[in-house]
């Protein structure tokens, strides 16, 4: 038990830390080994909206992981929160949230969709050429 106790006071980042989804601020993004400007830059990201997982925090710096398990340091600056799903299977783009309201477009596995609204298992996105309903299963991101 003491030692549990003093885990907790000296590691405490690593106990309470909480996995939440964030979304790309910009379109260049910088990702470093580790958390400050002095770490070398270790890739770019260049998509904004680009939904990704914070795995761990240090001051100003947000640990990451992305869809395809990259991982490194991003600064807060650079994260907002999240507003953007990755689809994990090809899916249905509908024009409300019902399965029998008029198709608009099918939305192939892996596309960057924004969110505007979610509701029960549905949410309105928008992608370069298209607005509508999906639904919310097999996706990447977060809806809250």
């Amino acid at each position: 038990m003491i030692k549990l106790v003093l885990f907790i006071l000296f590691f405490p980042s690593v106990v309470f830390s909480q996995e939440t989804f964030l979304s790309l601020k910009k379109n260049k993004v910088n990702v470093r080994y580790g958390p400050g400007f002095n770490f070398q830059v270790k890739y770019v990201y260049n998509k904004i909206n680009l939904p990704i997982k914070q795995i761990d925090q240090k001051e100003n710096f947000r640990r990451i992981i992305d869809l395809k398990n990259n991982s490194g340091w991003i600064h807060v600056s650079q994260l907002k929160k999240a507003n953007s799903i990755i689809i994990l299977e090809d899916k249905v783009l509908f024009s409300e949230p019902t399965l029998f309201s008029q198709p608009i477009a099918k939305i192939i596995s892996g596309r960057l969709l924004v969110i505007n609204k979610c509701v029960n298992n549905w949410c309105k996105v928008k992608t370069e050429n298209y607005s509508g309903w999906i639904k919310t299963n097999n996706i990447w991101g977060s809806i809250n």
